[in-house]
């Protein structure tokens, strides 16, 4: 859900408030997954430089904004996870992004996902990104 909702948010450039109601319309959703969705929505779209800054840093030869609409949030989303919420274990964040790039993605998605999200792995543990502050209020 929270995919779709930053496809459609990056596609028309609106990034204030995305809205997330739409996709509960079409399946009736349990709250909690509404609030975990709704929760990544938000703070995505609200840590989007700095997620950008990230993938820029650990993917130097693909500029964020040719990087496809899909590959560009699914790194978004995961890089939020292993940087603002410390209680989603990081492999767990890393195997996500992986299965929504099979499902989502082209053919490269998955190898480029993993490997840009392994590098970024690597700078968390090694301090090189430093665990980041929670998000900035209205997360």
């Amino acid at each position: 859900m929270a995919l779709q909702s930053l496809f459609a948010a990056d596609v028309r450039g609106i990034w204030n408030d995305p809205p997330l109601e739409w996709l509960d319309e079409e399946e009736e959703l349990p709250q909690s997954t509404m609030g975990f969705a709704q929760e990544l929505l938000g703070g995505v779209s609200k840590s989007r430089s700095g997620l950008d800054h990230v993938i820029t840093r650990y993917a130097p030869a693909w500029p964020v904004s040719q990087l496809s609409v899909i590959d560009r949030n699914i790194l978004r989303i995961a890089l939020f996870e292993l940087i603002y919420t410390p209680g989603t274990p990081r492999k767990t964040a890393i195997n996500e992004a992986v299965e929504l790039a099979k499902i989502f993605g082209s053919e490269s998605s998955v190898r480029f996902i993993n490997g840009v999200l392994g590098s970024a792995m690597s700078g968390l543990e090694s301090g090189e990104i430093a665990a980041i502050e929670p998000v900035p209020e209205g997360r």
